[in-house]
């Protein structure tokens, strides 16, 4: 990934805050066929902490786990929000006339190793463990549990899927947020977004106006 310096975001507990925050990744392998994609929900696991490790499950006819050898290189990609930036919302461009459109956004490239783990204990436990965590973000007074299904249904459920580890090598996190442009235009730019119900995207540039660094791209 192409990551001018201005745009680098090092700070590992930022990186896992926003995975958490948006947790469906793009899991990308080397398969047989070629390079190949699944989207697919990612819980950090807890429990480890060197190195780190992502969790998740595919089902059980994705051909991925069987394709898969254990320890193979793979890239999980984390998309955090991100929005279109029109020249017209730069204060200097009205002055200059030296602007251009762009995008920004915020990406975290994990590069692991992965494994498969096609036992019932720990599929068991990502799928509780995932479940919680999204059913406690719905708001509902009775959030759904494993437990509100009949057991037999549940285990054919669970059998249906095999679970996936991901051993965290590195990671690289990328906030193109408008840091190459005058604190007036980043602020300007964000207000326009925010306005437009790009809330996310919005704060994450007003959180960087203090770091202004001009340069062409």
């Amino acid at each position: 990934m192409y990551l001018p310096e201005h745009f680098d975001e090092a700070r590992e507990e930022e990186l896992l805050r926003t995975v958490a925050a948006y947790p469906l990744g793009a899991l990308v392998v080397a398969g047989p066929d070629g390079l190949d994609a699944n989207h697919l929900p990612f819980l950090i696991d807890e429990t480890s902490t060197s190195p780190k490790r992502l969790l998740a499950h595919v089902a059980r006819a994705n051909p991925l786990w069987q394709e898969s050898t254990d320890g193979s290189a793979v890239l999980v990609i984390f998309r955090a929000g991100d929005a279109y930036v029109s020249p017209n919302w730069y204060p200097s461009k009205h002055d200059f006339h030296r602007q251009v459109p762009t995008w920004n956004y915020r990406v975290v490239h994990v590069h692991g190793k992965l494994y498969v783990r096609d036992d019932e204990r720990f599929v068991r436990g990502v799928v509780a463990r995932l479940t919680r965590t999204h059913e406690a973000q719905t708001g509902s007074p009775r959030p759904w549990k494993m437990g509100d299904s009949p057991p037999e249904y549940i285990d054919r459920m669970l059998s249906a899927i095999v679970g996936i580890e991901v051993e965290v090598t590195r990671m690289i996190g990328k906030w193109k947020l408008s840091q190459n442009k005058e604190e007036r235009d980043r602020i300007n730019a964000a207000e326009e977004l925010r306005q437009r119900g790009e809330q996310a995207i919005s704060a994450a540039m007003l959180d960087t106006v203090d770091t202004v660094r001009p340069t062409l791209f």
